[in-house]
């Protein structure tokens, strides 16, 4: 029976929260295979001089690891 996994990353962008975001899941796409879904848990940024200069979104990866079975 598959098993779904949940990663916590955080993605950076100068662009956009959008873009911080799809950061993250194409850093994850690079080493986890299978990812299902995404869900946005905070956006936040960095600031300088009044500006924003950086997005982070915090993300939960889910992927399906058919590789870990449940004992039935």
């Amino acid at each position: 029976m598959p098993v779904v996994k949940v990663l916590e990353l955080v993605g950076q962008s100068r662009r956009d929260w959008q873009d911080a975001a799809q950061q993250a899941v194409m850093e994850a796409s690079r080493k986890v295979p299978n990812i299902s879904g995404v869900e946005v848990l905070n956006w936040t940024a960095n600031v300088k001089d009044g500006q924003i200069v950086e997005y982070k979104a915090n993300v939960k990866v889910a992927y399906l690891d058919q590789g870990a079975g449940v004992a039935e």
